[in-house]
């Protein structure tokens, strides 16, 4: 079982707003922000559903290449909306909310590329 991952991002402020904005309606939060004494003065920043952050922001070197990351969601509306905040928030499209049936017949699936190019989804696997 996966615990936590995370990005690196060139950009920590603008990386944090845009998933703030971009995982809202899915019910992600930004639970914590690392005191840069802890960090060597790297912004770094954990969102998720409370109590626990399980994904993770923290700047410097965007990853190369970049990261794929799924977020699953309970409905489809769900990864309509979090399309939607996230183009609002700066990403670009990297595939609209749809069916993907060459995965199974009810992957339902937005894509979006953050600021750095990493492509964020999410994905509903109900009918």
């Amino acid at each position: 079982m996966i615990d936590h991952t995370g990005v690196g991002v060139s950009d920590y402020e603008r990386s944090k707003r845009f998933y703030t904005n971009a995982l809202a309606p899915i019910g992600y939060t930004m639970l914590m922000e690392v005191p840069k004494e802890f960090t060597g003065g790297v912004g770094v920043a954990g969102f998720g559903e409370a109590p626990k952050p399980d994904f993770w922001i923290h700047g410097g070197e965007p990853n190369k290449p970049p990261i794929h990351v799924a977020f699953r969601v309970d409905s489809r509306a769900l990864v309509d909306a979090f399309y939607k905040a996230a183009i609002e928030a700066g990403g670009t499209d990297n595939g609209p909310p749809g069916l993907r049936p060459h995965y199974h017949k009810d992957y339902y699936g937005a894509f979006v590329r953050d600021p750095d190019g990493h492509n964020i989804e999410a994905v509903c696997h109900q009918p």
